[in-house]
């Protein structure tokens, strides 16, 4: 899953630790530290398939002076060479005697298997160049259709909205209009991008499944797969389409990106929403960083809905609609069968600041308590069930209860310089 996962130095007694940090300050002016050595620990018996791992890139440059990204080798215990991704969020912009100082992170991924609660890895430089590894995530801005933005991992796709969509069609032109902030999804059954390829085929050609999956979800004015409002207890209020967009990062592994959507009437305040999504490889389920922020009025708290469309299958598919709720785990579940399309589950989970749940006209709603200015966290996403992975109901419930048990449950880092 997407977390946070905190460092833990090995634990060494004080006189020995005052010895090996003065060793390590030494050897790194000396000549660098080879290797630096991760064990990364959890606590779930449960098999934890594409967790993410993320060392902080000071770390790395701590142990590994003067490391650079294409001249890296992760390993596990194995010796087996894995892919991996360094971001250059939230650090230094440049990097003028090619030291490495603007990276941010390293990550990549491992399976943990079911008891399998410890794993081991290494960092080396390399003299050689690195490969290019396969791009598993994916996200971009789309003029080709005036002005979406999707995204993409080996699972699934979603895509939402920009202001030239909402903007009033001119007589004659034919133009689409839709206001919505609603999220939409794209079903695949193949794992390489298909966004490029299903834009480029030509708008609407993807409502059709020509063998990589297709376009099976309707948004409209709903809330879609995730998106959000504001709930006073009675109504719910809703900003336009996005905004702007920012891309922080782009895979293979992991796909970071920004939208920010102008300040809309909350009964009478106004209020800003800029949402940072992080979409890892081989994940049905997003993590979404949603900041509100109420830009006239006094209300600092503030009740936060994340919908999903109650009616969202293809016209003339005559859909059965299951939902399961988990206050325990803060999630909401939707089971969506179609008469020909197959099924698709949609998913919600609010691992802290959960409130409840409610309804209006378009959308089954998860409501959570957030502050003006603070980030509220939670998870969306969907699976389909001719991708093989999730074809009942219960299988779909059962994964989404595995990720709020990852989730509840984080990584711990152990880092080793050793040479």
């Amino acid at each position: 899953m997407f977390l946070s996962l905190p460092i833990l130095k090995p634990r060494i007694a004080p006189p020995t630790l005052l010895m090996v940090l003065s060793l390590f300050a030494f050897v790194g002016t000396a000549h660098a530290v080879e290797r630096l050595s991760i064990t990364v620990t959890h606590e779930l018996a449960a098999a934890r398939p594409s967790e993410t791992i993320t060392v902080p890139w000071t770390e790395v440059a701590r142990a590994l002076p003067h490391a650079l990204l294409q001249h890296l080798a992760v390993k596990d215990s194995a010796g087996h060479s894995l892919s991996y991704q360094v971001t250059n969020i939230a650090s230094q912009a440049k990097d003028p005697t090619g030291a490495g100082i603007a990276y941010g992170e390293l990550i990549f991924q491992h399976d943990f298997e079911a008891g399998e609660k410890s794993a081991s890895f290494t960092i080396e430089k390399i003299e050689t160049v690195a490969p290019v590894f396969p791009t598993l995530v994916f996200a971009r801005y789309v003029p080709e259709r005036l002005d979406d933005f999707a995204w993409e991992n080996d699972k699934i796709a979603h895509r939402t909205y920009g202001p030239a969509l909402s903007a009033p069609a001119e007589a004659g032109s034919g133009k689409e209009v839709l206001v919505t902030s609603g999220l939409d999804v794209w079903c695949k059954r193949v794992s390489y991008p298909i966004v490029d390829r299903w834009y480029n085929k030509g708008h609407d050609h993807y409502h059709h499944d020509e063998g990589e999956g297709m376009d099976m979800y309707q948004v409209g004015q709903s809330r879609g797969c995730g998106g959000t409002g504001i709930w006073d207890g009675q109504k719910l209020f809703v900003g336009s389409n996005y905004k702007t967009w920012k891309i922080l990062a782009n895979g293979p592994i992991r796909a970071i990106f920004e939208l920010t959507y102008d300040a809309w009437n909350v009964a009478g305040q106004k209020v800003t929403e800029t949402k940072r999504f992080t979409v890892d490889a081989g994940h049905n389920l997003d993590q979404i960083d949603s900041t509100f922020t109420v830009v006239e009025g006094a209300t600092k708290e503030l009740t936060v809905a994340i919908g999903l469309n109650k009616n969202s299958a293809d016209k003339g598919q005559e859909p059965t609609v299951k939902l399961t709720l988990n206050n325990a785990d803060g999630s909401l579940t939707q089971w969506i069968v179609q008469k020909a399309n197959g099924a698709l589950g949609t998913a919600i989970i609010v691992p802290n600041g959960f409130v409840g749940t409610a309804a209006d006209e378009r959308n089954e709603l998860v409501l959570a308590q957030a502050t003006s200015g603070q980030p509220l966290r939670y998870y969306v996403g969907a699976g389909w069930s001719k991708a093989g992975e999730f074809t009942t109901e219960q299988q779909w419930n059962d994964y989404v209860a595995a990720c709020a048990a990852r989730i509840r449950s984080p990584l711990k880092l152990t880092l080793t310089p050793a040479s």
